[in-house]
């Protein structure tokens, strides 16, 4: 198995630990993924996709939620600034 790294292909054994265990990882969820949907890799792959935009979006929600938090903090400390 290849993967693509910048302009370098690098064999799958010149992947880092960090990568191994993210693709075991990876694989790991796709079984349980193909498992759930008893072996339909195409319902398997839509739950997959829906529950990773689902954590997506919620993610950017919390993001933004932190940003305006931290700006309203800034905007409360200037006002009392000399």
């Amino acid at each position: 198995m290849h993967a693509i790294s910048g302009r370098r292909t690098m064999l799958r054994d010149d992947l880092t630990t960090g990568q191994d265990a993210r693709r075991a990882e990876a694989e790991a969820l796709a079984q349980a993924y193909r498992t759930a949907h008893r072996g339909d890799d195409q319902a398997a792959l839509v739950a997959a996709i829906s529950d990773a935009l689902a954590d997506l979006d919620a993610t950017e929600e919390r993001a933004a939620a932190t940003r305006r938090a931290v700006s309203h903090g800034f905007v409360r400390g200037r006002i009392g600034a000399p």
